[in-house]
């Protein structure tokens, strides 16, 4: 991700504190111009890059508070416990986003202002084979569905194996419980369509090796995902 900014950026710099130093490099238009050199001592650990984009490049150079700060909350939603804090120089504006609740708070955040059934989210975690699960659904009175998808903190919009393997999964057990329970009759199924009516869910996935498909590389196509 920072090499694809390093290429469209005017010049980059990265500050890194580690081991008791603080090391800086810079680097201009992709290339570098000055070697890693150590320039101060720290206590404290992190990387701090700053750059600014390369105009030849793009006609505008303006950044958006709202697109920001959507993505950092996003981010925020989907690490349960990591803070971040986004300030705009230009105006002041200021927003820290941090949700104890992780994915259970991005559904609540979704379900705001619509009337949930259950008071509760509905929350999963699995860890199988180095990929990391985790599901948080509700549903609402609402006749639509709002499904979230991610995989490796990427919004997959077009979908994917994680996503589809969760509605065959949840499609396949609300049935199930229908019929063991008796609820419905042996010749009527309830539908994808059915079963998804009113819910909102979130659905991520992390995995070491993701394989992005489609025409925006925002579908994920890891097919051993989507049994899990």
């Amino acid at each position: 991700c920072v090499s694809v900014v390093n290429a469209l950026s005017d010049w980059l710099e990265v500050e890194i504190k580690r081991e008791g130093k603080i090391h800086h490099q810079r680097y201009e238009r992709g290339k570098t111009v000055s070697k890693l050199t150590v320039i101060g001592k720290s206590n404290s650990t992190g990387t701090k890059v700053t750059f600014k984009p390369d105009r030849t490049i793009f006609n505008k150079i303006e950044f958006s508070y709202d697109i920001l700060s959507g993505r950092l909350r996003d981010l925020a939603f989907l690490n349960k416990g990591l803070k971040i804090k986004l300030t705009d120089g230009r105006t002041d504006k200021e927003a820290v986003f941090e949700f104890s609740g992780g994915i259970v708070s991005f559904v609540d955040y979704l379900n705001k202002n619509k009337n949930p059934l259950h008071s509760k989210v509905v929350y999963f975690k699995e860890d199988q084979d180095d990929i990391i699960i985790e599901i948080a659904l509700q549903y609402n009175d609402g006749y639509a569905e709002t499904l979230f998808s991610f995989a490796n903190n990427i919004n997959t919009v077009e979908g994917g194996t994680h996503l589809s393997g969760f509605k065959s999964a949840l499609t396949r057990a609300i049935n199930q419980y229908a019929k063991n329970k008796n609820l419905i009759k042996d010749e009527i199924g309830i539908t994808g369509e059915d079963a998804r009516e009113g819910l909102t869910a979130v659905v991520s996935v992390k995995l070491p090796n993701p394989q992005f498909e489609g025409q925006t590389k925002t579908k994920l196509g890891n097919s051993e995902v989507e049994g899990l």
